[in-house]
């Protein structure tokens, strides 16, 4: 038997790892790096060419540590955001998020060993955990302390895989590109 949150007779506790109270980052750049990463696979290469190497190289050191962190915070909410989409995939289907989403990332991952350290798998499970239950991914990942550089490509990973995911589902390549493209413009105008 499967309980939702809509079954429960009374509201949950809110959690200080409720994603109300975390920072959104900025979602723009690190839509413009997952969007970048993607537009690689889709064209059969996953090889980044010099002159792309240099781009975000030339990005990534133009960032102060403000910048990097807003990058990050806007990472994990994209991560957030593709959860939600799935979620509410996933409800109607009457499919558990956490059951259809983390086995396929955690296996994908463990084949990305250059990438992706087999000791960060855990960790980026985890926030994946976190947001198919509404939490914070970037609230639930900061109990532990600053981000380490090793968690940096893994980071990444799993916001590609997530809206890789979102695109097979959708039979659309650039599905997970316009909902938050989409999100974005609808912020701007409110």
């Amino acid at each position: 038997m499967r309980l939702h949150a809509a079954d429960a007779k009374e509201s949950p506790v809110p959690s200080s790892y409720d994603s109300q109270y975390a920072p959104a980052g900025d979602v723009g750049a690190a839509l413009m790096v997952i969007d970048s990463r993607l537009k690689l696979i889709y064209g059969d290469t996953t090889e980044i060419g010099p002159e792309q190497r240099r781009l975000t190289d030339q990005f990534i050191a133009s960032l102060g540590p403000r910048e990097a962190d807003d990058l990050l915070d806007g990472a994990c909410t994209l991560i957030y955001m593709f959860m939600t989409w799935l979620r509410k995939a996933c409800e109607e289907h009457d499919k558990d998020v956490i059951e259809y989403v983390v086995p396929n990332l955690v296996a994908t991952m463990s084949t990305m060993s250059r990438s992706v350290p087999s000791e960060a798998i855990p960790t980026m499970a985890g926030m994946v955990i976190a947001a198919g239950t509404g939490l914070s991914p970037s609230l639930w990942r900061k109990q532990y302390g600053e981000w380490t550089e090793a968690e940096m490509n893994p980071l990444e990973a799993t916001a590609i895989l997530l809206a890789e995911q979102i695109n097979r589902i959708t039979d659309d390549p650039d599905f997970a590109t316009r909902l938050i493209a989409e999100a974005l413009s609808s912020a701007a105008e409110a």
